[in-house]
């Protein structure tokens, strides 16, 4: 029967422990008599045992940190790309352009460096940017592709989706901290969004900065509903919305990084490799 790593690693640690004490001390009692001599020698290859031990230890852990972050990003990449599948699928019943999601999250995250945002705040981010609209999976084709405007009804109908969307992903560990921007990229800085009505900088910050991307997105480009806004138009909106829908300072940071992360939107656009995350 196999024995565990952690026994194989106790075990040899202990057989080496007493094979060295074993050792060493008759080759002590072998070339030393004076007994102040011997004191010394004993304290001397105590710290000597120590020090080496430590140093094996300190390498062995530092393997085994090597390891585990390798697969911890090897299970990271396999989520993303089993993601990237549900939202492949979602962009193609959404009617959007086949690459859209992909786009706005790789703008969302140059946006949200710039900002100082990093490690397991910007992979939330970057997940929660992937799926923002996962609560529209639960809307009926009428509503979610209809090429005119929404009745009343109907708008209360897809106001519904953040909620939704919200309750689907905290039914998923590695994605209830992904939530803010599906929970609340569709609020207002100036407090007349939905779904709860949040103002200014009580809407999490990932949300606020998804929000700009998604708004020039969704401008910049056709939908069932409209055609696609010239540019010029697009960062006209976005400056008048700037302190009434967007958050004024983000959008000003947007704004003034414009050719850098629109760039980041394009297919063959390539982002930092990010660390492995636990």
């Amino acid at each position: 029967m196999s024995s565990s790593p952690q026994f194989r690693t106790a075990f040899f640690y202990v057989a080496l422990s007493a094979l060295w004490i074993w050792l060493s001390d008759r080759a002590l009692a072998l070339f030393i008599h004076d007994p102040l001599r011997m004191t010394w020698a004993q304290s001397a290859k105590g710290w000597f045992f120590v020090t080496l031990t430590g140093v094996m230890l300190f390498w062995l852990i530092g393997r085994d940190l090597k390891r585990l972050a390798a697969i911890n990003q090897q299970l990271v990449q396999g989520h993303e790309q089993a993601l990237r599948v549900l939202v492949s699928a979602m962009d193609i019943r959404h009617k959007e352009t086949r690459d859209h999601s992909d786009r706005v999250m790789r703008m969302a995250m140059g946006l949200a460096r710039l900002t100082g945002m990093q490690g397991e705040e910007l992979l939330a981010l970057k997940f929660g940017a992937l799926l923002h609209d996962i609560g529209k999976l639960a809307l009926p084709d009428s509503i979610l592709i209809k090429p005119g405007r929404l009745d009343e009804a109907e708008m209360a109908h897809m106001r519904m989706h953040p909620q939704i969307g919200r309750e689907l992903m905290e039914q998923v560990d590695f994605l209830r901290r992904a939530t803010d921007i599906p929970y609340a990229h569709h609020e207002r800085w100036d407090g007349a969004g939905y779904p709860r009505g949040l103002c200014g900088e009580e809407i999490p910050l990932a949300a606020r900065i998804f929000s700009i991307v998604d708004v020039w997105d969704a401008l910049s480009f056709p939908r069932v509903y409209k055609p696609a806004w010239p540019e010029e138009e697009v960062l006209a909106y976005l400056r008048g919305a700037a302190g009434s829908q967007l958050d004024p300072h983000l959008v000003q940071l947007f704004l003034e990084h414009y050719p850098e992360i629109k760039s980041l939107g394009l297919p063959d656009a390539t982002l930092p490799m990010e660390p492995a995350h636990s």
